[in-house]
Parts: structure tokens; sequence; C-alpha cells
């Protein structure tokens, strides 16, 4: 397998925020792509408020290593930057509660990256009054706001329905208490940064358009190559997808299409992606980057092979005027687990049938 990386930053003058944290606007963020949307809004909204950026670490490698490099981006970006062992070990979540309360005081205006993560909605518990923008975080997004518009508590979408087992009734009061600081209420606003279409918007939040021009003019354009390449998707590992159907379909996709670089999703299993590189001989590469950065600093395909997924929204975006043309496999409803939610196909169909500048390619036959 390999990595990819690399890029120079495009410096701006208009970030700041003091190692003590006193800062305007306080982020939270657990993916590569929610900071690498932090630097987009910080573009798109120019607001001049200091803003620190607090890294809620996960634990798994890839994660990290992406938000190591996203971190050095925002450093050079002029941001303050926090990292937090939210998750190492037993007394991580207290201690990080502890250490973030008087940031969470001082701040104006919270962002965050992700409303469905446990983790930030117990962080929203300790606070009120405060201005809040949710970032883009994919299709997530769709998920959150069609939610709180219909007054629905806050689930996502590959997750069943029916009883809810004890964690998530200890958390209940947690979830709904984040609920209330996310809508809009008493003249406050929310804020929602997206690439994503929203279409049911609902009274009291803001939709701010994430055109990834941050990104656009900070890397490339990139050199063309005159293959194909393939994104890769966690729905094996959620559990959306048989693999061996998924492994199927990667086979006939890049033999049709004549791929020769597999791009792995970050949470993508190590044993699933190796089987992948026997079966279809691909280059599995794991970038050390957000896809949208690391297309947009190539070299990348003349063609981008991807299944229902956020990039089909961000890739057109982030590769505006380079002729790179992306093209979507929709999901078969043969290729879902029996355990896969009810509203998966519909959701992922959603997906795809709502992004623009994309090339819907005819569905595969299911395999003999």
């Amino acid at each position: 397998m390999t990595g990819a990386g690399g890029g120079s930053p495009h410096p701006r003058a208009t970030a700041g925020g003091d190692a003590g944290g006193n800062a305007d606007a306080i982020a939270f963020v657990e993916s590569p792509v929610q900071l690498l949307n932090v630097l987009e809004w910080t573009r798109a909204s120019a607001t001049g408020d200091a803003l620190t950026v607090v890294v809620l670490s996960p634990t798994d490698p890839m994660s990290r290593g992406q938000l190591r490099r996203m971190a050095e981006l925002a450093r050079d970006e002029g941001f303050t930057v926090r990292w937090q062992e939210a998750r190492g070990g037993a007394g991580a979540p207290l201690r990080t509660l502890r250490e973030l309360t008087p940031l969470l005081r001082k701040a104006g205006r919270i962002v965050i990256g992700d409303p469905f993560s446990r983790y930030v909605q117990l962080l929203l518990t300790l606070v009120s009054g405060k201005e809040l923008t949710v970032v883009d975080d994919g299709t997530a997004t769709l998920e959150f706001i069609g939610q709180i518009a219909r007054g629905e508590r806050l689930v996502r979408w590959h997750r069943r329905g029916g009883s809810r087992g004890p964690r998530e009734l200890v958390l209940a009061p947690v979830t709904a208490a984040a609920r209330r600081r996310l809508s809009p209420s008493d003249g406050r606003t929310v804020e929602v940064f997206t690439s994503m279409p929203v279409e049911e918007i609902p009274a009291g939040i803001t939709v701010t358009a994430n055109r990834f021009e941050w990104t656009r003019a900070t890397f490339g354009p990139p050199r063309i190559a005159a293959g194909a390449d393939m994104v890769g998707t966690s729905l094996v590992e959620t559990g959306v997808i048989d693999a061996d159907q998924y492994i199927e379909a990667v086979t006939a996709l890049a033999r049709t299409h004549g791929a020769t670089r597999y791009f792995a999703h970050r949470r993508e299993d190590v044993d699933k992606l190796h089987r992948l590189h026997t079966v279809t001989g691909l280059e599995i590469v794991r970038p050390d980057l957000p896809l949208e950065v690391i297309a947009r600093r190539g070299p990348i395909g003349k063609t981008i092979l991807s299944f229902p997924s956020t990039v089909v929204h961000t890739l057109p975006l982030a590769l505006a005027g380079t002729g790179v043309r992306v093209a979507v496999c929709d999901i078969a409803p043969e290729w879902l687990k029996e355990t896969a939610s009810p509203r998966a196909q519909g959701f992922l169909s959603g997906v795809t049938g709502t992004a623009r500048d994309i090339h819907r390619l005819p569905r595969l036959p299911s395999p003999a």
C-alpha cells in the first residue's frame, strides 16, 4: 500500500487565537474532513474571529495520521490547534471535559463537525446561549438537518431503528439536550456550512455554501493522468454492504473502466484492502490527507469512480475546471446486508440523485 501527501499551504492573515484559549470561536473536530471544512468555513465566512481548533483525537491510526497533517496545515494558516487525547484511557473523557470547560465558557461561537458525536453532544450540554455553526460532515449533514426539521432524535442513517440498548438509554438525556442546543430558539440561529444540497431547511437555520474555495486556492491545479482512479467506501465496515458483494463490484468496475489505483477510506479494514489488492491487482493508496486535497494536488485520473458517498458532492467542487469526471455506481439492493438499516437503500440513492456535475454509471449486474 502507498500513501499520498504534500502540498504547500497558502497562508491567510485573518486567523488567530492565543495558546491560552482566549478565542472568539472554538471548533471541535474528530475527523480530517471536519478540520478541512473548518478551514473552508473560515475563508467563506470571513468573520475575523480568532479561532482555536480542538482535535478530539480518535483512536484509529489512519484518522490520527490524517488529522495530524491537517493540523499542520491549520497551524500554517495561523490557527491555534489543540490536540486533545480525548479517548486515551478510562479517565480521558472526564479530564477532557474539565480542561475544555473554560474554553467553552469564553468562546462566543462554537463550531462542530459532527452533531451525532456523543462527545460533542456532551460538550454542548455545558454551554448555552452560544452561536453555533455545524461545518460540513458530508452525508451526515443532510441527515442532521432533516432530523432537526422533523423534531426527531439524532441518529446516524446507517443505524437500525427499534429499541435502544443500555448505553443509548443512559446517554438519551445528553442527546436530547444537545438536540435542543442545536435547534434554533429565542432568536438564536444555527449556521450549517455544507457542500451538500439542502432542501428541507428549518426556520432559524442558516445554510452557507461550502464551495471548497480554500482547497482550490491552496492546491493545484492537478496533473491529470489518462486512466481512472477509484474511491473506496467504508460501507462494509459500517455493516451496510456485504463484503463479498463489494469486492465483486470493485472488481467489475476496475475491469470495465481500466482503474489502476484505489484510494482507501480511512476506516476501511486492512484485511479487506489486502483482499481487494489480491483479487483486483489495484494499487491500494492510503492517503494522509482528505481526498479533496489529494485529488486537487494530483496527479489524479481523468475519471474518478465512486460509490454513493460524500465525495460525489465534494470532488466536483474541489476539481471544478480541471476536466476530471466523477462517475458514480449506485448500490444494488442485493448488495445490502440483512442487518442494514431499512433506510439505507433510499438514503444512498438520494446521495447520488442529488449530486451535481457527476456521471451516473449503469448499475452492475449481480454476480452469478
